[in-house]
């Protein structure tokens, strides 16, 4: 296939001005499709869009006055922790010292900030590459929620009615309710390589005049879809069962709750790095593959040239190497399971915001750490290239190993300095 020139270049142009996915504007640029909007982007003026009227999300509640206006889906680093800011924003759940919304950057620290993980799928007719750079295999929302110190109500029924019927109890009392969809299913999304049938939240503001309902799918544009259609979606993931959350209280948390919180993602994040605490609902085996130990094996298998395992071996055709560094590319640049800088520019300011309470102070002192290590994870995603020649290959990856292995030196000397400050702290 003739590929034009500067393909990364354009694919992230596309990205930028579509929100598309890595994999998905790429994809789009070779097939010839043409840019286009969402299936229904939400009308200017919805409620919660950037230049539309204060008035709270689509019901207004008994007193729409007194609800803050939903904050416009815009630019964030990880997807659900942008959310869940918007959501806990539009309640007025706040910091207990500052009295401002709780940052993108302190929930994703609390969710349990960063991490690593490598897999390989060999299929017979494909072989995709999973990259993670978030923390992982901690249910990353889960623990967002419970050390966020708001007050979530979660509910789940197998029962399509009774969706529809707690959906609309959430959004009667003015807030946004999160719910677990397909992203497939939705029907202005293209999936692409990466964006495999997998469950997704988005969050629904209300009612738009016309009966449809308004979403914040965090594209950076609100969208508009019918609820039988977010009914498919959300009843795909069957083992779901139409999961979905709201805040339906201001309480947030105390100072004191909050530091615990902190710290206790903290432990849990470094532990998971240097490979001290035992894997969360995966085999033990796995360890070789998640933290600093998995970045070693991710190099090792990079430069090996002649086992089954080495990527060498593994990508022989044009067609599975160019689909495997997609993925590769796709999840390190996408804001789901990685983001910009690896997500590690982004666990500093969680440092530095942790490190402004009472007690903490010293956390700071670890976030250089973890500022220098996002230029070194954007050198390496800049590196990966998709359109290299097969009989390149080994070079490629014999390159990419190159960064790989110093990035795993810096990534442990990180954790260790931060494991050392929590030491300090009594942590």
């Amino acid at each position: 296939m003739a590929q034009p020139k500067q393909l990364k270049k354009l694919t992230r142009d596309r990205m930028e001005r579509t929100g598309e996915s890595y994999t998905t504007a790429r994809k789009a640029i070779l097939d010839g499709r043409p840019e286009r909007p969402s299936a229904r982007p939400a009308p200017a003026g919805t409620p919660g869009r950037a230049g539309g009227p204060a008035a709270g999300p689509g019901r207004p509640a008994a007193d729409p006055d007194e609800l803050p206006e939903y904050p416009a889906p815009a630019e964030v680093t990880q997807y659900d922790a942008g959310l869940w800011h918007r959501v806990l924003t539009q309640a007025g759940v706040v910091h207990p010292l500052t009295g401002q919304p709780l940052s993108e950057a302190l929930l994703a620290g609390l969710a349990g900030g960063i991490g690593f993980m490598v897999f390989v799928f060999d299929e017979e007719s494909s072989t995709a590459a999973t990259v993670v750079t978030r923390a992982h295999p901690e249910p990353y929302t889960a623990n967002l929620l419970t050390r966020s110190g708001a007050t979530v109500r979660e509910q789940r029924t197998g029962s399509a009615r009774l969706a529809a019927q707690y959906l609309d109890a959430g959004l009667d009392t003015g807030r946004a309710v999160v719910v677990r969809v397909s992203r497939v299913l939705l029907p202005w999304v293209d999936a692409g390589i990466a964006d495999g049938d997998e469950p997704v939240d988005v969050a629904v503001l209300g009612e738009h005049d016309e009966g449809e309902l308004i979403i914040d799918d965090g594209s950076g544009e609100l969208q508009l879809i019918d609820p039988e259609s977010l009914a498919a979606a959300r009843s795909r993931p069957k083992a779901l069962k139409n999961w979905q959350a709201w805040i339906p209280s201001t309480g947030g948390p105390d100072a004191d709750a909050l530091k615990k919180n902190i710290l206790e993602a903290i432990t849990e994040t470094t532990g998971r790095l240097l490979g001290t605490r035992e894997l969360h609902d995966m085999p033990e085996h796995f360890a070789a593959n998640v933290g600093i130990a998995g970045l070693r094996t991710w190099a090792g298998q990079l430069r090996d040239t002649t086992s089954s395992q080495g990527w060498t071996r593994l990508l022989a055709g044009q067609g599975r190497l160019t689909y495997a560094l997609d993925t590769v590319v796709g999840f390190l640049t996408d804001g789901r399971y990685g983001g910009p800088g690896g997500l590690r520019g982004l666990y500093a300011d969680f440092l530095d915001e942790a490190a402004e309470l009472p007690g903490l102070e010293r956390l700071g002192a670890a976030s250089p750490g973890y500022r220098e290590l996002a230029g070194q994870w954007d050198e390496l995603a800049e590196m990966i290239d998709p359109e290299i020649e097969p009989e390149a290959r080994s070079a490629h990856f014999a390159a990419l190993a190159d960064r790989v292995e110093p990035l795993a030196e810096a990534e442990e000397k990180a954790a260790r300095r931060l494991v050392e400050v929590l030491a300090t702290l009594g942590a």
